[in-house]
């Protein structure tokens, strides 16, 4: 997904190595080994880290978000009983990533 959005962007940007793990990421940002792009959501982690973080503006990239909840349950249930946490974390989580 990066790779194509920074393709638009005019930008060929060739990974020298690719981690999957966010938190490996971070680590080895935080080592000198590189730099990385991440998701939004690791911004918190990073704070506590020895990391610079710089919002992207161009590409600018949206990441949807998806609910999961476990098979065979009544998704309308499982909807009513994560909607007061999903809000607060969610606004928890705008706020301190500066969305908001």
């Amino acid at each position: 997904m990066i790779a194509r959005h920074l393709r638009r962007a005019g930008i060929n940007a060739r990974p020298g190595t690719v981690m999957n793990s966010l938190d490996t990421q971070i680590a080895m940002v935080e080592a000198g080994e590189g730099v990385a792009v991440i998701p939004s959501y690791g911004l918190p982690v990073c704070r506590s880290r020895q990391v610079v973080m710089t919002r992207l503006i161009n590409p600018v990239v949206n990441l949807e978000f998806a609910q999961i909840r476990a098979r065979g349950s009544s998704s309308l249930r499982a909807l009513r009983n994560s909607r007061p946490f999903s809000r607060g974390h969610m606004a928890t989580w705008a706020g301190r990533a500066g969305v908001l």
